[in-house]
């Protein structure tokens, strides 16, 4: 049987999507694709402050030694794999899908776009509080990679403050928006900024193409193995949808779906 490539299959529904909607994708953190639109939210006022002082503080970032700057997966010896969501959209999609998770026993890594958590700050404590990981996705979820210095720097930075100012910590992860991998210079920015490593992935669901939950699960599902970093969104009903039989079908090959601070601990 011949496999079909990621990138093959990438540009096959890509191809397919654009028919289905008229060549409009939604978003994903491929250059080039609008973010999605958010659903429209009275705006909360910006966190003024610390957390609640009965809050414990988040998790610091932590190096792992033996482990890469950027790092695509965990190890391959270890029954686990991280389902890592890139965090905006619809906070009633992210709420289900924490919820599924958890009632599946499986915990996920959320990577938060800093608008997002101006508009929606109480998500924030939410993914702590059932036990998920979260990180730096940047502030606005522009093409990191393309900004001059200066404004790379404010879009790590300012995602940052937010995190910081909700949980008492910038997150455990930071990874670059519009992109798999940060370049040299924002992997050099994020690290001034306390992200010893950047979290990249190794196998892409493609959710952000709309193919159907049945494609997002097949999409995980032909590249995913021991140690896998997965690429999934909030924010789309296909990966709602897709989520608990993608969880059934990780458990029946015996992979378990752990934050990637567990995957990698």
């Amino acid at each position: 049987m011949v496999r079909v490539t990621t990138t093959n299959r990438r540009e096959v529904l890509r191809a397919g999507a654009g028919l289905a909607a008229g060549g409009a994708l939604a978003a994903g953190c491929g250059a080039g694709h609008a973010a999605p639109s958010p659903t429209p939210a009275a705006p909360s006022p910006p966190p003024s402050g610390r957390p609640a002082a009965s809050a414990k503080a988040a998790p610091a970032p932590r190096a792992y030694p033996g482990q890469p700057a950027q790092i695509t997966h965990g190890p391959r010896t270890r029954s686990q794999v991280a389902l890592t969501f890139h965090g905006q959209g619809d906070p009633a999609v992210a709420q289900t899908l924490l919820a599924t998770a958890e009632q599946h026993g499986a915990r996920l890594t959320v990577l938060a776009v800093g608008t997002w958590l101006d508009e929606h700050p109480d998500v924030a404590r939410r993914i702590l509080d059932g036990g998920h990981d979260l990180g730096n996705h940047t502030q606005r979820h522009i093409s990191v990679n393309d900004l001059p210095e200066a404004g790379a720097r404010k879009e790590i930075a300012d995602c940052a403050d937010r995190l910081k100012r909700l949980t008492g910590s910038i997150g455990t992860w930071f990874r670059p928006s519009r992109s798999p991998t940060a370049s040299p210079l924002v992997a050099r920015l994020a690290r001034t900024a306390g992200y010893p490593h950047v979290l990249s992935y190794d196998v892409d669901s493609l959710d952000y193409t709309r193919p159907g939950a049945a494609a997002v699960t097949r999409n995980v599902l032909a590249d995913v193995r021991g140690g896998s970093v997965v690429s999934l969104h909030f924010g789309y009903p296909d990966t709602v949808a897709a989520l608990p039989a993608l969880l059934h079908e990780l458990d029946r090959r015996g992979l378990r779906a752990v934050t990637t601070t567990e995957l990698l601990s």
